[in-house]
């Protein structure tokens, strides 16, 4: 398995050492790891096996061996994406019956619910956006399911840039805008993904009526 760093990262932590939030930032990133551990376990007992991880500013990303584009591969996807704030969850249930100091206790579990809530965001490549668009492929064909995908995934994030620069203002957290840059990065790489593979899909289709129209003599 691949390991890949994003250098942005160090950038991060300065930021957020100067900005006297480098605890928080290193209690999500612990959490998010743990996060990132439920995948690979479901992943690997489902029967894929990891092909790469990458670790960025705002977490570790997985990405597993598929050759195929077969039902189950979609349901198993699922299965996936759902594993990751399923741990969140787990970490919030059990930190609730610890005998530890309350000012941990609820660090723990206000961080595990953050970091769950955000990935249960319907924005792809978010685990929540992830669960809707391999729900969609189940019930639509591929280009269809993508072109979903990506308009949900874009009005969701306007409508989220709106709500945050509220709270931004409100709560002057720093954190807020480093989140919502966060989104609007991995939506513009969304777009430019989605436009290569719409643009990929019509150069084959137009190749497959080209086919068709050959005389046969």
């Amino acid at each position: 398995m691949q390991i890949k760093i994003n250098l942005q990262i160090f950038i991060f932590i300065i930021v957020f050492y100067f900005t006297h939030q480098i605890g928080i930032y290193a209690v999500l990133m612990t959490f998010i790891f743990l996060h990132e551990i439920g995948h690979i376990i479901a992943g690997m007992f489902l029967g894929l096996a990891p092909k790469s991880l990458h670790i960025t500013p705002f977490g570790l990303t997985v990405v597993f061996e598929i050759f195929n584009k077969e039902r189950i591969i979609e349901i198993k996807k699922i299965i996936i994406a759902i594993a990751g704030p399923l741990v969140n969850l787990i970490i919030c249930i059990i930190a609730m019956f610890l005998g530890i100091n309350e000012e941990i206790k609820q660090t723990i579990i206000y961080s595990n619910i953050l970091i769950m809530v955000l990935n249960l965001i319907p924005i792809y490549p978010l685990d929540g956006g992830r669960i809707i668009k391999s729900v969609l492929k189940l019930k639509y064909n591929e280009i269809l399911a993508d072109d979903i995908s990506n308009r949900m995934s874009n009005i969701i994030t306007i409508f989220m840039t709106m709500v945050s620069s509220i709270l931004i203002i409100y709560f002057r957290n720093i954190a807020i805008l480093f989140i919502l840059a966060y989104l609007w990065a991995i939506v513009v790489k969304g777009n430019k993904d989605y436009k290569l593979k719409k643009r990929m899909y019509e150069i084959l289709n137009n190749d497959k009526n080209s086919i068709k129209k050959i005389p046969i003599e």
